[in-house]
């Protein structure tokens, strides 16, 4: 992601991190049915987390109408709340993966398929993806506070 959209990039954070929670949302449906003889218990948890991605890529999209909505201007008041969401999500990706490398080394069936294991790589690869993303922005963040005495 490039770094120069700067009175945008509060925006442009919020329809990244948007993009990727419909991404490992819609990711939890390919395993589930790229593997129908999943077990049972990650059968589960992949709904459970299709579920949980789905909310938070919700709350990306709400904070983006506001955003929208105020014209672009986006004070500390609403950027704190903006920050805490994308580190919630990083959380929430760092989780979903650990689900992801228990599937790729605890369920037979996952393992049993080698289609199945290259897509779980990739999509594991694509969760990294917004991981490096928000940690870039994060750290971004923090270095623009510092440089501005915040």
């Amino acid at each position: 992601m490039r770094f120069y959209y700067e009175e945008k990039m509060p925006l442009r954070i919020l329809d990244e991190g948007e993009f990727w929670k419909l991404q490992e949302s819609e990711h939890t449906i390919v395993l589930r049915e790229l593997v129908p003889n999943l077990e049972p218990p990650f059968v589960e948890a992949l709904q459970a987390w299709e579920q949980a991605l789905a909310r938070t890529q919700g709350l990306f999209v709400r904070f983006i109408e506001l955003v929208v909505r105020l014209g672009h201007r986006v004070g500390p008041e609403l950027n704190r709340p903006i920050r805490e969401l994308v580190q919630f999500a990083l959380g929430q990706s760092r989780t979903f993966i650990a689900l992801l490398n228990q599937l790729g080394s605890e369920s037979e069936a996952m393992m049993s398929n080698p289609t199945a294991m290259v897509v779980l790589q990739h999509i594991r690869r694509e969760s990294e993806y917004f991981i490096g993303i928000a940690l870039a922005v994060l750290s971004g963040e923090e270095s623009t506070q510092c440089e501005h005495g915040s």
